[in-house]
């Protein structure tokens, strides 16, 4: 996981802005560089549509198992496994041999980062809604300085293991499942970006949301949610809820894993982490146990990132919630898109001054709004924790969305909120209104939209 960043002046916990994004391809058959996709084989679904509808249990040796040969590759290899160097190609060989046998459809894609041939490997499931694509993904490479068995061949066993449960299964999902490991996230998210940056605008449209998972092994494990998504949010939330874990909301590390190609271009994104080089607090230490004042991943970047440097109860817990997440996501009813009204045109926000209002007029439609109102928004602003965000329905009642925060350190606010609209008229002149509430730091509302 790459979230080393400097501070900035006057603010505590105040951060720069994460790398340039320069996004990644979908299909790597858009890509010239791209290798020719592998067989399904005979291992593809063949349950009813019904058979596996709740989520597995993901066996926690197995994870491990994945752990261990991506520790092995390390050693063979230099005692890495990064980008540009023979242990990342054999990391992302042995995971696409596992799901070539599982049945996917794998596709090798190729890209160039600081003079260095890097891969990312995608991997389909058949069958599903090919117009809703439901991503999961987590990055393969290391740091030069060690195995990276945390950080983050944790995220990519979580991933990898589920994507075995799901053949497994047979599973016959309503979306299209499709799961992606990053090559080069360590220096600068680099591959997803090119992933991302090769979609033509159509086939970035039809991914409904895109799973990341960065670190999720921590030793000294905390349990932290993306809040990028609040629907995406909910559903790791309630699987948390569920095992009585309290979690909280990722802030460390936010906008510096590959997730950040994906919403920069609109994608609704969510994920979990558990924790890298900040300190854990004795409040933390209440809810989640350990060690209080230490890292919560102390060989975080380090030699030591072996597979000594796991805890397994964390492991476990967050492989069952990619599983538990790709079921209910991948499963679920599917829903027509809907009718979208959409304003684009940039509206300055004013720095610590009154707020601002960007309208989306409503016409044609007959009763109420629906229950389940999506509000995309795409606000640029170099510090985000600033902005309180509402929507305003014709009749003046305003639906908070997003509030204030000073911890809330990254860039821009590119996120989908579901509003249970039923009361107001759906026709008429809907708003977002934006108020930055602090100095320093600037920002206009990009475009925003409504979808009924």
């Amino acid at each position: 996981m790459r979230i080393s960043v400097p501070s900035l002046p006057g603010r505590p916990g105040r951060t720069l802005a994460g790398a340039a994004i320069a996004l990644a391809g979908l299909l790597a058959a858009a890509s010239p560089a791209a290798t020719a996709p592998a067989t399904a084989n005979a291992n593809a679904p063949t349950t009813t549509a019904a058979a596996a509808l709740a989520p597995p249990d993901i066996p926690l040796a197995n994870v491990k198992g994945h752990l261990t040969q991506f520790q092995s590759i390390a050693a063979a290899n230099g005692g890495n496994r990064a980008h540009g160097r023979p242990g990342y190609r054999a990391s992302l060989d042995y995971v696409k041999a596992k799901l070539d046998a599982a049945g996917y459809t794998t596709t090798i894609q190729q890209f160039t980062s600081g003079g260095a041939t890097g891969y990312n490997l995608i991997a389909d499931w058949p069958g599903g809604d090919p117009d809703q694509v439901l991503m999961a993904g987590a990055h393969l490479d290391s740091v030069t300085t060690g195995a990276g068995i945390n950080d983050n061949g944790s995220g990519s066993a979580a991933v990898l293991e589920t994507a075995l449960a799901v053949s497994r299964a047979g599973l016959q999902p309503t979306k299209h499942l499709r799961f992606g490991w990053w090559g080069a996230e360590e220096v600068g998210l680099v591959g997803s970006r090119y992933y991302v940056n090769n979609l033509p605008a159509a086939d970035r449209s039809k991914v409904s949301a895109y799973l990341n998972f960065d670190m999720v092994g921590s030793p000294n494990p905390g349990y932290f949610v993306y809040d990028d998504d609040v629907q995406l949010e909910k559903v790791f939330k309630d699987y948390f809820a569920g095992l009585g874990v309290a979690t909280e909301i990722e802030t460390e590390g936010d906008g510096r894993s590959d997730h950040a190609s994906f919403k920069n271009v609109g994608i609704r994104v969510g994920g979990l982490f558990t924790g890298a080089g900040r300190t854990k607090t004795a409040a933390q230490v209440q809810k989640w146990g350990g060690t209080a004042g230490q890292a919560f991943d102390r060989c975080y970047h380090s030699s030591c990132d072996t597979t000594a440097n796991i805890n397994d109860t964390a492991l476990d817990r967050n492989s069952d919630a990619v599983a538990h997440a790709i079921w209910t996501l991948g499963t679920g009813v599917v829903v027509p898109p809907g009718d979208v009204y959409e304003n684009t045109a940039d509206v300055a926000i004013t720095d610590n001054g009154a707020a601002v209002t960007s309208t989306v007029t409503v016409s044609g439609r007959t009763g109420n709004a629906p229950p389940a109102l999506s509000v995309g928004v795409d606000i640029r602003h170099t510090f985000r924790g600033d902005l309180v965000v509402d929507l305003l329905a014709p009749d003046g009642t305003a639906y908070r969305l997003k509030n204030s925060s000073t911890s809330d350190s990254a860039d821009n606010v590119i996120a989908t909120y579901t509003v249970n609209a039923s009361a107001e008229a759906a026709n008429g002149a809907w708003k977002l209104r934006v108020q930055d509430i602090a100095a320093q730091d600037t920002g206009y509302i990009n475009s925003w939209k409504l979808t009924f």
